[in-house]
């Protein structure tokens, strides 16, 4: 549980923010200079606040009115930044263990080889940073925050100096750490999609304020949340029930109320949920369920919301039959030659490849804590 409640005001910069989450996996969004990272640095305390009050699992952090203001090494706060920040003269398994300097002598002790297991490091023991992948200097970072034995982790921009493979690589491991052990995080980024894979509440920042927040699906898909040219970005987040493998075209198959998914690639296990990502400019409309055509996912739903203007793309938000929402950004033209209108039943289409979910092939939902019992 984290309560939140701090004013600060630096320059032409002024943060007036307070929230309560309990939430295990909360992402902060929003474009660069909305406060973000200086969030994370007060939960952190290597940023003091004007006035407020910060607590973590009713441990109080920081209070202005009685002058508390516990020390960053004593909030058994976990930190990943942008940069690894890794030593160069020390092996992978030297960097690893520093992160136990910071444990508390109480905490138990967290063991080096499964940490180094879960997140797919341990042949790398005996390198050196320079021998390292940007992707693996970065899971070497995430290793040495666990060692420290921390009750929250916050991850500030970790991948934004990596390419999309390197990306797509170390996502997994991140999801892992809260699925298998149980560790809650706080992740800052404008990178809607890494936040709609990585997050279950999305806190939206603009200029030190809330703009708004709560699940992916609610709060990525409003064409406001990313703003500006941004909103070619904009995304839904459907979750569906995994099916099935198919090993002959390598394909993961699920079930959703209003209708199949088709997933490139094997992801999730059969009989779990499985959280898909739609970007919205790959999902075509049809008004009568289309026939001989390529697309494998197609699903039905009620048009709530079309929105147009003079740009050449219009943006269609439905209804998923059974739940959810799916936004779909179409030319103009094509809203008036299927005369769309909000009401209307529509099928929404997309392409299996447009729907690569390499990044969470290593993590499904709903998997034992065995793991965690282990470190």
């Amino acid at each position: 549980m984290i309560r939140f409640e701090a004013q600060l005001r630096r320059g032409d910069f002024d943060l007036e923010l307070r929230f309560d989450t309990d939430c295990g996996a909360l992402a902060l969004f929003g474009p660069s200079g909305s406060g973000k990272s200086t969030v994370l640095g007060l939960i952190a305390g290597l940023v003091q606040a004007d006035s407020g009050r910060i607590e973590l699992d009713d441990e109080v952090l920081f209070d202005s009115r009685n002058g508390t203001d516990v020390s960053p090494h004593r909030r058994r706060i976990g930190l990943v930044f942008q940069d690894a920040l890794l030593f160069p003269h020390m092996t992978v398994r030297q960097n690893l263990l520093y992160g136990r300097w910071f444990a508390p002598r109480q905490a138990a002790s967290t063991r080096l080889e499964p940490v180094a297991e879960l997140l797919g490091i341990g042949h790398l023991l005996g390198r050196r940073p320079a021998g390292l992948s940007g992707g693996e200097r970065q899971r070497v970072a995430i290793g040495r925050a666990l060692l420290s034995a921390p009750r929250l982790l916050l991850f500030d921009e970790p991948l934004a100096s990596l390419d999309y493979e390197r990306r797509m690589e170390i996502l997994p491991y991140i999801v892992r750490l809260h699925e298998e052990l149980g560790i809650p995080f706080v992740y800052v980024s404008h990178a809607v999609d890494e936040v709609a894979r990585l997050a279950d509440e999305v806190m939206v920042l603009e200029r030190g304020r809330m703009k708004a927040s709560g699940a992916p699906g609610d709060v990525l898909a409003p064409a406001w949340a990313v703003g500006g040219e941004g909103r070619l970005a904009a995304v839904s987040v459907v979750e569906a029930v995994v099916r099935e493998h198919d090993l002959r075209y390598g394909l993961t198959v699920l079930d959703h109320p209003a209708g199949t998914i088709s997933v490139a690639g094997r992801v999730g296990e059969p009989g779990r949920v499985h959280r898909v990502i739609m970007r919205a400019l790959d999902v075509g409309l049809a008004v009568q369920r289309p026939r001989d055509v390529s697309f494998r996912t197609v699903l039905l739903g009620r048009i709530t919301v079309l929105e147009r203007d003079d740009s050449p793309l219009a943006r269609v938000e439905i209804a998923l039959r059974g739940s959810g929402r799916l936004v779909a950004l179409v030319t103009r033209r094509s809203v008036d030659e299927l005369a769309l209108d909000v009401g209307d039943d529509i099928f929404a289409m997309v392409k299996a490849v447009a729907l690569d979910d390499r990044a969470l092939a290593l993590a499904s939902r709903g998997r034992s804590p065995q793991a965690r019992e282990e470190l």
